[in-house]
């Protein structure tokens, strides 16, 4: 079995745009899918993904309706996990937490750049303590955004400080922080939080790969993509060459996600 924990998909009248736009300040990165939902279930049937968890982000206040409910239609797909979004400084934002669990969303995706914070910002503690009064799952992008300069707001450093705010699960993507790597290992290694293995192929160096796993272990790392940046096989080639026992790689490709997930 194969869960994905981190896609992404846009409603189909802005998803052509949408996918436009980000490759482009990125940098022109490649895509592997045309930003729709039917879009990755065409990906995850190729690539043999039984599962995706689909990650939005609510950019501004106005915004965070609107991807909440595509959130909920997403979850009418059997083979699609959608989590929500709320912008931190929108005057609503925890009534939008409210209904985020109200919608049956299992967590939220935070974006510091995109959101225009720091993860070890004071003033999200409040919406921290809400999550976690909600059970909700809280995934941050973490390190570097190829579309925005430095310096960036989930770094490891500050990411070990919001940690400390949160009773339920936080991810830190992208095997803890883009580019962060001696950050992740001194920081956030060992701590009681999980990490996703999206855009690590031919981003995060074998290297680090093998120390992150060997001080943080496996029961709290999830497969993940980063779709339509990265496709599965991309990331199975790199957890492939890292001499993983047979069993943590189940953990890593599907046990740890459904037991998070509950599913």
């Amino acid at each position: 079995m194969l869960i994905d924990f981190h896609t992404h998909c846009f409603p189909e009248k802005i998803a052509a745009a949408a996918i436009e736009k980000l490759s482009f300040v990125s940098g022109g990165l490649e895509y592997h899918t045309d930003g729709t939902v039917s879009g990755l279930k065409n990906l995850m049937e190729k690539e043999n993904v039984d599962i995706s968890v689909v990650l939005n982000i609510a950019t501004n206040a106005k915004q965070q309706k609107n991807v909440n409910d595509f959130a909920a239609k997403i979850n009418q797909n059997e083979n699609l996990v959608a989590f929500g979004s709320v912008f931190p400084f929108s005057e609503d934002v925890f009534d939008e937490l409210e209904r985020i669990k109200e919608l049956g969303l299992k967590g939220v995706k935070l974006h510091p750049d995109y959101q225009g914070f720091n993860a070890d910002d004071k003033r999200l503690f409040p919406i921290y303590k809400k999550i976690s009064s909600l059970g909700l799952i809280t995934v941050f992008h973490a390190g570097f955004d190829y579309g925005f300069p430095p310096p960036y707001g989930a770094t490891p450093e500050k990411m070990a400080v919001a940690l400390k705010h949160f009773e339920t699960p936080v991810i830190a993507a992208h095997w803890g922080g883009i580019n962060c790597c001696e950050g992740v290992l001194e920081h956030l290694c060992g701590r009681n939080i999980f990490f996703d293995t999206s855009f690590g192929y031919s981003m995060l160096p074998k290297y680090y790969a093998e120390k992150i796993i060997e001080k943080h272990g496996t029961d709290k790392i999830l497969f993940g993509t980063d779709t339509p940046w990265h496709t599965a096989g991309m990331e199975k080639r790199l957890l492939g060459t890292l001499g993983l026992l047979e069993e943590d790689m189940a953990k890593i490709t599907h046990l740890n996600a459904k037991k998070l997930l509950g599913i």
